[in-house]
């Protein structure tokens, strides 16, 4: 009987190291191999976590290895052949994102990989950030009762200057579309968790720094099937006050008929009952790897899953929808009109 799930990956770059450290407090993973063309990179990755195997060409690594799932780690422009190829050798998937260049392709993926049998999840951790698996549970709970609105504010600080995103994802400053399709979506992907399916969307997206190509300004506004709404208010030029801007990635309020939960850029957590005081809310989460060890939280999860055999909760059906909405934002941004799904 194999005591271990053997897994692979694809990619060694800058985001990659959180996701393989992760695998390595997963005791029912091995990660055997990776694939990568630049040797010094992949060796900066092997030596530390453990990976034993290297290659220069994935699908030679998928056939020799013959794992029982791989890790893409890769720009989305790579992700239907890679996927392709490894359902069609029965290899189950995760997919970093963005899924794909354009919705259409996203669906592409979906639309084939479903026809095999293999097990498919987009790696969306936000909605995996402790913080908001906690703020699902005060909502489920009914604590501030039916939700009326939820407003994030974000201020990421790293996209301002001559020298803007160089120094970790320089590729960032030729995408033609920028902070949604990085970033917004992950917001998208966590309002549609805590809230439910979206009805409409409005959008208006600018871009603040002339060095980049893409938008990194936004005020986007979601309207649900339940009548509550959200806000997302974000830019990646400004900065802000905290010491660890990319830990919760801003402020959180959510307003429900009962009160209010509210989420603070250091990670804590309070509600106010309406009539009463503001009082902190006493959870666990931790600055380990990225934001709140998502990544960890996100492979765990998916490994529960996969051996349950349960429905994945980012799985590419679910996703579409988290990618439908982004596609309706850069419309009405572009048509300065809401947009109804």
């Amino acid at each position: 009987m194999k005591t271990k799930l053997k897994g692979v990956a694809i990619g060694a770059g800058y985001f990659s190291k959180f996701q393989y450290e992760a695998w390595t407090r997963i005791p029912e993973v091995e990660i055997t191999a990776l694939c990568n063309s630049n040797i010094e990179r992949a060796k900066s990755i092997m030596e530390p976590y453990g990976v034993k195997n290297h290659y220069t060409d994935y699908k030679e690594m998928i056939i020799k290895e013959k794992p029982d799932f791989v890790d893409i780690i890769t720009p989305p422009e790579t992700h239907f052949e890679m996927c392709k190829f490894a359902a069609d050798k029965g290899v189950h998937i995760i997919c970093q994102k963005p899924l794909a260049p354009t919705f259409e392709e996203s669906k592409k993926i979906v639309e084939y990989v479903s026809k095999k049998n293999v097990r498919f999840v987009v790696h969306e951790n936000f909605r995996f950030q402790p913080w908001h698996r906690e703020i699902k549970k005060i909502i489920n709970e009914g604590t501030i009762g039916d939700l009326f609105s939820l407003n994030f504010r974000s201020r990421m600080g790293d996209g301002w200057g001559e020298d803007a995103y160089l120094s970790r994802q320089p590729y960032f400053r030729d995408y033609k579309k920028l902070l949604i399709y990085e970033t917004g979506v992950h917001f998208i992907d966590t309002f549609r968790y805590h809230a439910g399916e979206i009805k409409s969307v409005y959008a208006i997206l600018k871009r603040l720094n002339p060095v980049i190509k893409g938008e990194d300004s936004g005020l986007m506004i979601l309207n649900f099937e339940n009548d509550s709404h959200a806000i997302w208010d974000a830019n990646r030029y400004n900065e802000n006050n905290f010491k660890k801007q990319r830990y919760t990635f801003g402020e959180y309020l959510i307003d429900g008929s009962k009160g209010s939960i509210r989420l603070y850029s250091d990670g804590n957590i309070t509600v106010q009952k309406l009539g009463g005081k503001e009082e902190s809310h006493n959870y666990t989460h931790n600055d380990v790897g990225f934001a709140g060890d998502c990544c960890y939280i996100f492979q765990r999860d998916f490994i529960d899953t996969l051996l349950s055999k349960n429905t994945f909760e980012t799985s590419g059906e679910n996703y579409l929808k988290t990618l439908k909405a982004q596609e309706a934002v850069y419309k009405s941004a572009e048509k300065n009109t809401p947009i109804y799904l």
